[in-house]
Order: structure tokens, then sequence, then C-alpha cells
């Protein structure tokens, strides 16, 4: 059993003296995990970084084994990020999320806007907004996407400034604004989880607002996120 795509590198662990097991989100086989026999050398360690575009090629006795894989470097995104903070964040937070997709399912489509975002880590301009377009077509791909076309409770696609976290729908500034007072910083609890911290302190750097609350409710509790972006002078907000 062999292949050979191109990959972007999400993770790396070591295993044994010289090697590493290396996980890769490919074009056309999806997130996929592979053992690298001198992984761990000095000639590889800079290849196997984090966010890198590399090709690699995979081979196994039988599909459902690990295998083993070599790789050529084909773009080195995490030097080029070592020098920004911001991009360094997104970078790491982009391949951190990747890690949701199944493995050994192919997304080519998000490989393509995977790829893009990283070309545009070096513009902090763009590259923030784009950062959102990839964590929405994420969603899309896990068969979480949101439906931000109309308002759900009017049905109007007017100052549409809220999203939902129930239903995952937009929601207009009049319908939303009645229900926005429970989510105000004054009343957060004291309880957050990891994914929630690490979440809040990556888009402060982005300029949002981000922090977590508690509902404290007997069936469950429910963490919530709300974000504050200023843009051309207006405030837009989103709960998640």
């Amino acid at each position: 059993m062999q292949w050979s795509d191109e990959a972007i590198v999400l993770s790396v662990r070591p295993h044994g003296e010289t090697a590493a097991v290396t996980e890769l989100f490919t074009r056309a086989h999806g997130r996929h995990l592979a053992l690298i026999h001198g992984g761990r050398s000095r000639k590889l360690r800079p290849v196997l970084q984090t966010g890198n575009h590399v090709d690699a090629t995979w081979k196994a006795r039988l599909s459902e084994h690990l295998g083993h894989a070599t790789v050529e470097l084909r773009k080195g995104y995490a030097a080029a990020s070592m020098d920004n903070a911001a991009a360094l964040a997104g970078l790491t937070s982009l391949c951190t999320l990747s890690r949701l997709l199944p493995e050994r399912d192919p997304h080519p489509a998000l490989f393509e806007i995977t790829l893009f975002v990283l070309s545009f880590l070096d513009d902090v301009t763009v590259w923030p907004a784009l950062m959102v377009r990839w964590e929405l077509a994420l969603l899309e791909e896990l068969g979480f996407g949101l439906d931000l076309s109309e308002c759900a409770s009017t049905g109007s696609n007017d100052q549409l400034i809220y999203v939902s976290p129930k239903s995952g729908r937009a929601v207009s500034a009049s319908a939303g604004e009645i229900y926005y007072q429970y989510y105000e910083p004054s009343r957060a609890g004291g309880y957050c989880s990891s994914v929630s911290v690490f979440f809040a302190k990556l888009l402060r750097l982005f300029d949002f607002d981000a922090f977590t609350i508690d509902f404290g409710l007997s069936s469950g509790t429910h963490v919530t996120v709300i974000l504050h972006e200023n843009v051309s002078g207006k405030c837009t907000k989103a709960c998640k």
C-alpha cells in the first residue's frame, strides 16, 4: 500500500531515539499519521515543524497500519511566523483545530483553504479575517455549519450581528438585544473549560473581547464565549 500527496504538518511526537510519529493533513487522504524514520535528526527536524507544507510519501503493508513516510519541504510557514507572535498563534490554532477532523477522511476543499490562509500569515491586515472564514469552513466540514443568511427569529437579513449558540443561525440586533443582557461580563461564573480558555486567550490577540460564563443549569454547565470586534467604527458581536 503506497501513496504520495502534499500535506501540512499538524503535530510531531518523538518515537524511540531517532524516529517521530507525525500527524499530517493531506489533500487527498485527510488527516493521516505516519512513522518517519530519522524524524528527530538535524536534517528533518526543521522540516517537521507544525504548519509546514510538505510532499509526503506513505507506505504500509496494509491500509489500516500506521505505516511510515518520507517528507520533503515545500514551504516553511513555521519559520516565517516565528518573529510574529500573533501569526504564530494563528498557525498553531489552525493546525490544532485541524486535528478535530476524522482520521483518513479527505477534505480537499478545506485543505485548499488552509493553504490559502497559511500563505497570508505575513499580512496582518488580511489573515485574521481569513482565519474566521477558515473556522466557518471547518465547522461546515465537521457538520456544524452556521447559517448566517437571515435572522432565526424574524427572517430578515438586516443588522445580523449575533449568532445563536442554540441553533447556529444568525440573529438580528433587535431580536438578539433582549438576550444579550444575560451574557454581560459582570455575570461571568467561575468555571471555564480548557478549550474555552485557549480560544479566549487566542482571540484577544486579534483585538476580540472574549470570556466564558457558567449558566449553572442542573442539566449541565453551558460555557459561552462572547466576542466583540470594532470594524469601521461599528461593533459586531457573536455568541458561540
